[in-house]
């Protein structure tokens, strides 16, 4: 296994399991002796953080604010965070990245997939992923396995993670993004997830 540089995403709609498979994939990496960076969107920076409190603890935003606030953060993140990590050789895990802008501010608010995909092609100078695992999850489902105060995401109602869910599916064959099957436990899709990223290092 060498070291080159890989930049993994992991996606899906709120509560689908991503955090915690991010988690083992960050620990299985390290284990191995890899440089790795776990990072996530929005936040990932001083600037970041703002930007979630604003995007995430708000009160309203329209969605045209809301997609621009989350390109800025996408472009900090990318510049101070990704960008110098493969720079290194390091292996960059993302919780989030360009495809979240696909689906929850393309299509579920309805700002169309291909504007999206221009400002965030802009916002972040042209880097795509190495991989993209989309946890699909039934909306229903996660929504169970929610805990603590809801976000302003989590609050929207039961059709916006419709939306968000069956904007997963249907992006994914356009982008080359990979749905696992996050209903499984964790331990079988954290073995779906490896079996993904391996043939990457």
């Amino acid at each position: 296994m060498g070291d080159r540089p890989a930049f993994v995403v992991l996606e899906g709609g709120d509560a689908c399991g991503k955090s915690t498979q991010a988690q083992i994939l960050v620990a299985r990496l390290q284990s191995l002796g890899r440089e790795v960076v776990a990072t996530r969107e929005p936040g990932a920076t001083p600037a970041g953080a703002k930007i979630r409190a604003l995007v995430l603890g708000g009160g309203d935003l329209d969605p045209r604010a809301e997609a621009l606030l989350i390109a800025a953060d996408r472009a900090e993140h990318v510049a101070e965070v990704i960008r110098p990590a493969l720079a290194r050789g390091a292996v960059v895990v993302s919780d989030r990245y360009v495809p979240s802008s696909l689906a929850y501010q393309g299509v579920a608010r309805g700002l169309g997939v291909e504007e999206v995909a221009r400002l965030s092609e802009w916002a972040t100078g042209g880097l795509d992923p190495d991989l993209v695992l989309v946890m699909d999850v039934d909306p229903a489902a996660a929504a169970g396995r929610r805990a603590g105060p809801e976000d302003r995401m989590e609050r929207e109602p039961d059709s916006f993670r419709v939306a968000v869910n069956e904007a997963y599916r249907d992006l994914a064959g356009r982008f080359g993004w990979r749905l696992l099957d996050g209903s499984a436990s964790v331990d079988d899709v954290a073995e779906q997830v490896w079996a993904a990223v391996r043939p990457l290092l």
